[in-house]
């Protein structure tokens, strides 16, 4: 397996922080992009690298077993686990009689005679290991995800065709089988989870399946009701005011939520809270109205 050196390839330093990781794969990936170097094999293979360098170095546990294993660090918890059952004897074969101190011809000896590659002592029997899972984000906006669609995403330079059903909620994790590293030895495949992040730009706030709005009620149509037209999220819908409806009143509106996830046709509710706005700017003649009422209440 050829070692490649993922500091060098976001050019940065073993030193480097999370945020200067962060801010060298952004500018690489933007200056490799395949969409901005269409039939360059050159820079979708630097694009690929980028994007496997940012998913070791940016995780902070993978990143530790790199720097310690190298190459191999895929295989560190095999490793261990081995090392703690074949015992004392192969801990002294592996470290030199260190007390735990390995190198990295040590690994790469220990790693050879297990997943293979040329080793002078071969394994009976050759254990098959599953690949690395893969972690990514999906930005999404709440109007996206108001119904089910397919979307395209790049992960590591390939391109997956992805559903994403209607009623998917922020902080959820999906899992894509089969769409993680390369397992080791004819080993399964990893697994791509994908985490969405779902941003609000409209003007209603959801709670799982329900939503929430207000309505501006001047005080006159509060005092003798009638019928109004309300915004939805897929539209305007006439709604009925109730004579002498109070400040705050809360009505509910069935099936006019967002919809529930994995489960066609259901749909959560749209809460609608009345907001009373009073008058201003009253003339003469309203405020000698506001003083009759106020005389015989």
């Amino acid at each position: 397996m050829t070692f490649i050196d993922y500091y060098k390839v976001l050019g940065i330093d073993k030193k480097a922080t999370d945020k200067e990781i962060k801010k060298a794969y952004r500018k690489l990936a933007r200056q490799y992009h395949p969409d901005l170097n269409p039939d360059d094999k050159t820079a979708e293979k630097k694009f690929k690298e980028i994007n496997e360098a940012n998913e070791v170095l940016s995780n902070a546990e993978n990143r530790k077993k790199y720097d310690k294993y190298g190459k191999d660090w895929k295989h560190a918890e095999e490793f261990e686990k081995a090392k703690q059952q074949q015992g004392y004897a192969n801990q002294q074969r592996y470290s030199g009689g260190q007390g735990g101190q390995y190198s990295e011809e040590d690994f790469s000896d220990f790693f050879s005679s297990m997943f293979g590659g040329g080793s002078s002592r071969p394994r009976g029997r050759s254990a098959k290991y599953k690949g690395q899972d893969f972690n990514a984000e999906l930005h999404l906006d709440l109007k996206d995800v108001y119904e089910t669609h397919k979307r395209t995403l790049t992960v590591n330079g390939k391109n997956i065709r992805l559903t994403i059903p209607a009623g998917v909620q922020n902080g959820q994790v999906i899992k894509i089988k089969g769409h993680g590293g390369k397992g080791a030895n004819g080993g399964p495949n990893g697994d791509l989870h994908i985490k969405f992040i779902i941003t609000n730009h409209t003007k209603f706030k959801r709670d799982k399946d329900n939503l929430y709005s207000t309505f501006d009620l001047d005080l006159y149509k509060a005092m003798i009701g009638g019928e109004f037209t309300v915004n939805t999220f897929t539209g305007k819908v006439k709604l009925k005011v109730k004579p002498e409806t109070q400040n705050d009143t809360t009505v509910k509106l069935k099936g006019k939520g967002f919809p529930v996830y994995k489960k066609e046709g259901q749909f959560g509710d749209l809460y609608i809270t009345y907001k009373i706005k009073t008058p201003t700017n009253l003339s003469d003649k309203e405020k000698e109205l506001f003083e009759e009422l106020a005389k015989q209440r």
